[in-house]
């Protein structure tokens, strides 16, 4: 991997891929629609000289195109919201597709794991069951469909599986990212789910890492990967590290389905997020068995370690002291 463009570069996951691409001194475009948020991402990495931005839309094949000259590995970290994804998700997943295919890149996709539906396994691996049965998870195994389509006879394409994540970049996209937010910040906070039940998460900065090393893999092409976190955690134990380093006592209040319908009245997100609760009742557990057979241990940062950083990096960014 000589040259690499990121598309999405300044969401939660974008911004985690830059960062460590940057580290590993490749040189990175950085593309996104906003140039304020592009050249703050720059900053925040220290303006480091291999790093570039370029302003465009990710629904125009030709923007991407024109910043991803020299570049021979794409990185699809842009999203659509919630309440978008019928209508937005696949026409997105295609102009990257496009741009790619004009130019032969290899792109790597990052994905979650709706498409699978219900757990049939006790740690799923890459053939788990593809059977969704609700509207995102059916638009989500539509757009893995469309990326391997033999259309795209110049692209090579893998998809990277995350479960629900956390960092110093995540954003509203992540379920636990504006909890989050909310305790560093001092403030009350909604979680989404029970805080009883035990679930995955994965920390941002492992995830970019093991992406990144999948993604100088050509073997890699061709095939779905699972990038799992570092076991199962409750919320009620998430709240507990968040507080203890933040140093907040506000209330952490959970929300399912009443809570979700009643905000979802103000907040449209909110109402989308009702029909994957179930993710949240009946957590599905990613396997790793899959990396650690081509590319060595699963890079797993401590629940308690990673709450931490991320604790830190968010009291620091908004100028609270710690």
């Amino acid at each position: 991997m000589k040259k690499a463009i990121v598309v999405g570069a300044t969401g939660g996951t974008g911004a985690s891929v830059t960062e460590e691409l940057v580290r590993r001194g490749i040189r990175t475009v950085a593309f996104g629609r906003s140039r304020g948020k592009l050249e703050q991402l720059k900053a925040n990495l220290g303006n480091p000289h291999h790093l570039t931005i370029a302003v465009g839309d990710a629904f125009r094949p030709d923007d991407i195109v024109t910043a991803s000259e020299g570049a021979d590995v794409m990185f699809h970290c842009a999203n659509v919201p919630y309440h978008e994804m019928t209508s937005k998700l696949i026409p997105l997943g295609e102009s990257v597709m496009e741009a790619a295919d004009r130019l032969s890149l290899k792109v790597v996709v990052i994905d979650g794991i709706y498409p699978y539906g219900r757990r049939q396994m006790e740690r799923a691996t890459e053939d788990h069951p593809k059977q969704p049965h609700t509207r995102k998870g059916k638009i989500r195994l539509a757009y893995e469909q469309m990326l391997f389509e033999a259309r795209w006879s110049r692209a090579k394409v893998m998809i990277v599986r995350l479960p629900d994540y956390y960092g110093p970049t995540a954003n509203e996209a992540s379920y636990l990212g504006s909890t989050l937010e909310a305790i560093a910040a001092g403030k009350m906070a909604f979680f989404i789910g029970n805080l009883h039940v035990p679930r995955e998460y994965v920390y941002l900065p492992d995830a970019a890492f093991m992406i990144a090393e999948l993604a100088a893999r050509d073997e890699a092409y061709g095939e779905n990967w699972h990038i799992p976190g570092a076991g199962l955690i409750s919320g009620r134990e998430i709240v507990r590290i968040a507080r203890q380093a933040s140093g907040s006592s506000k209330p952490v209040i959970p929300l399912g389905r009443g809570g979700l319908s009643l905000l979802g009245m103000a907040v449209p997100v909110m109402k989308e997020v009702v029909e994957m609760l179930y993710l949240t009742e009946e957590p599905l557990v990613l396997s790793g068995d899959k990396y650690m057979r081509l590319l060595g241990p699963v890079r797993a940062t401590s629940f308690e370690e990673g709450i931490t950083n991320t604790m830190r990096a968010l009291k620091k960014k908004k100028q609270l002291s710690f």
